[in-house]
């Protein structure tokens, strides 16, 4: 088998110098599309129709058109369009289109997580007249941030993947410095593996880190379940111990 084993390894000793690149981008791609992905999500809970078309139509168009065509209109089209934006960093346009790409995912994901809290909540606070932003900030939010939380992740995971489209731009990131070592080398399979498995190691430490979170969270609600749970229990009990008195 024609591997070279020595090649593969002085890789990893070049390769790592790119992932702080890699994951500035997705870092900021994935704030940017949080922040857009709550807006769109407001405009989808909307009473008054406009919005909630224009978010239906947002979330599809994003959804619908390649993410390499989002960033080929972003870097090359918008200064076409508005002069102003020539000579727009390729760093800028990838956390832009990446960013916007996302949010349209992050959208139905935050849509999904607040209208699954249960609405009797919602109408308990209402009954005890609670304004709608401390209902919605101290009741809903958290429900739903741990309800999103999970697919928010699996979203992260894709943008850091999505990240390797940046060289197409001309920036060179983990995968843009792995095939410039590849055609220089001609050693593609082992350039390759090696790029794959640092992307595999960084989603490692992620959903590693993601689990942490989780269960920091969700930590206040388990233990408020416990309270239930031994509360019932203790109905139970006490209701069994009447029934033999009686008996």
């Amino acid at each position: 088998m024609n591997f070279d084993w020595h090649y593969f390894f002085t890789l990893f000793s070049h390769l790592p110098a790119y992932i702080p690149v890699t994951v500035l981008m997705a870092i900021m791609a994935m704030i940017l599309a949080v922040i857009i992905g709550g807006i769109i999500t407001s405009l989808q809970l909307s009473d008054f129709f406009g919005f909630r078309y224009f978010a239906a139509v947002y979330i599809s168009l994003f959804r619908g058109m390649p993410t390499l065509v989002q960033l080929f209109l972003i870097f090359y089209g918008l200064p076409q369009l508005f002069p102003s934006l020539r000579g727009m960093p390729a760093l800028v346009a990838v956390i832009i289109g990446l960013g916007f790409k996302q949010s349209s995912y992050l959208a139905e994901i935050f849509r999904a997580a607040i209208t699954s809290v249960d609405h009797g909540q919602i109408e308990a606070g209402q009954s005890l007249n609670i304004n709608r932003r401390k209902l919605f900030l101290h009741v809903v939010l958290p429900q739903a941030t741990i309800n999103a939380l999970p697919a928010t992740g699996n979203t992260f995971v894709s943008l850091l993947k999505e990240t390797s489209l940046a060289f197409t731009l001309g920036l060179t990131e983990l995968f843009g410095d792995g095939k410039m070592l590849a055609g220089e080398s001609f050693r593609y399979f082992e350039t390759y593996l090696a790029v794959g498995l640092l992307y595999w190691l960084l989603i490692i430490i992620y959903t590693w880190l993601q689990h942490i979170v989780e269960a920091i969270l969700a930590k206040p609600y388990r233990r408020n379940l416990n309270v239930i749970h031994r509360s019932k229990k203790a109905v139970r009990t006490d209701r069994a111990e009447t029934s033999l008195e009686t008996h």
